[in-house]
């Protein structure tokens, strides 16, 4: 668990030490801290974790179930993005705006819904952010015009979801510490689970029923999931009731700082290859608009298995930072790789590539946010401090990819090279963060 102090109050050591319950993991960085850091005293370590039992587990399929809707909804947009472009005949950058604003708020309103929920009121949060998402989605079926959409889809849903999304990661954090990493990779790939049935339901439903009830059908389907996510969610932390919206202590901290700055650089870049798949495949590789829904359900579909694997591999071997780390240049090369796709068995191929290295880097993120907020009663708000500025990454990155191919003619060359440094620039400066904390030592477990 990686535990950072306050300033020059605290005295803080760190020390290698052998794993034991892992043979051939990587020794472990443990931080020593002295007695009253945290909150009333009582740091992580403090803190008792069940790391396992019914009710913890039943924390996860829930968190799974929101994820569903919270993340694997704004992941489906590629299939919106298409439609929209073909119908409401605008520039890809303009439509692309919908989207980013829904991710951005979706990250912006991590914050309130953070301190909410270290205030005890985190059932409170999910359910009133699944009202909002659900009037949001149910509204956009009866758009027509660009604005409605915009503040239907975009405005409406995107603040739902972010109320509903960061409550139950600081529940699901509060009930494990040993087994973390897969807790919440288990819990994030209910992204995959979304972004599978959502754009699947949209897209297939509406040469048949038409747009209009394509998306009240996923409506109905998101309300299915939320009403379940809703009666399982069992919060245990101990309410912070006093306490500020932002916890500016944590930008003294370089590790915290730094680590924000890199999943700036990352989250900045990682939703062009979302959005932008299909009508790569469709101009690029010859794929019809239905044919090329496939590759966003491949993409999904393969980050299921990936995260809870990667959780497992952060747990027993590398730990949440490395794991990080080597995830985010994975995700690089893969934007790299991106250029030299034309044909259709390579876009498959690539779309399996894609989803497996996107989805590794999320869940490793969560994984590696959650061992810097040492203090259990501030997670939420920490948690939530950094999804914010994440969101100011996610509104910008479609619409500057956009307007990059817009610039080169349609060609998408350039806008893949963009993604590709933006990526390597984001791992390098999880390095620092992982240098501040660990050192020049590599063989250890951070």
């Amino acid at each position: 668990m990686i535990l950072v102090p306050d300033d020059k109050k605290l005295h803080h050591a760190v020390t290698v030490t052998p794993l034991t319950h892992s043979d051939g993991s990587l020794p472990l960085v443990d931080e020593a801290v002295a007695p009253g850091s945290g909150c009333g005293g009582g740091g992580d370590d403090d803190w008792e974790y069940p790391d396992g039992g019914s009710v913890a587990w039943r924390q996860v399929v829930a968190g799974h179930f929101i994820n569903a809707m919270a993340c694997g909804y704004g992941a489906a947009f590629g299939i919106y993005q298409l439609y929209y472009t073909e119908s409401l005949k605008l520039p890809a950058a303009q439509i692309s705006w919908i989207g980013s604003v829904q991710i951005f708020l979706n990250n912006i309103m991590c914050t309130a819904a953070g301190r909410l929920a270290d205030a005890g009121y985190a059932r409170e949060t999910v359910l009133g952010g699944s009202f909002v998402a659900l009037v949001g989605t149910f509204m956009t079926s009866l758009a027509t015009e660009y604005w409605q959409i915009f503040l239907a889809q975009g405005v409406c849903t995107g603040i739902g979801l972010g109320l509903m999304y960061m409550p139950t990661i600081t529940i699901v954090a509060s009930y494990f510490k040993e087994k973390r990493g897969l807790a919440l990779a288990i819990t994030t790939a209910g992204t995959g689970t979304g972004s599978i049935i959502f754009p699947a339901v949209v897209q297939y439903l509406i040469p048949r029923i038409g747009f209009p009830w394509a998306v009240r059908c996923a409506g109905f389907v998101a309300l299915v999931i939320i009403i379940l996510a809703n009666l399982l969610v069992k919060p245990r932390l101990v309410p912070k009731k006093a306490g500020s919206l932002v916890d500016w202590t944590a930008f003294r901290e370089p590790p915290y700082v730094i680590f924000v700055m890199g999943a700036f650089l990352l989250y900045w870049a990682l939703y062009f290859g979302y959005f932008y798949i299909n009508t790569y495949a469709i101009s690029v590789a010859s794929f019809t608009p239905t044919s090329a829904v496939s590759l966003l359900l491949i993409t999904n579909a393969v980050g299921i298995p990936t995260r809870p694997i990667v959780g497992y591999i952060a747990d027993a071997y590398l730990g949440p930072f490395n794991t990080f780390i080597l995830t985010i240049a994975s995700l690089a090369v893969t934007f790299f790789a991106w250029i030299a796709i034309d044909t259709a068995p390579t876009m498959y191929a690539f779309a399996i590539l894609f989803g497996v290295a996107n989805s590794a880097a999320q869940s490793a993120f969560a994984a590696a946010l959650a061992g810097l907020s040492g203090d259990p009663a501030k997670m939420g708000t920490r948690f939530g401090m950094c999804c914010t500025v994440l969101g100011f990454a996610t509104v910008a990155g479609p619409p500057t990819a956009g307007a990059i191919i817009d610039y080169c003619g349609g060609r998408y060359l350039w806008a893949q090279v963009w993604a590709g440094l933006v990526t390597v620039a984001g791992a390098a400066t999880v390095a620092v963060a992982r240098y501040w904390i660990a050192g020049a030592k590599v063989k250890v477990k951070v």
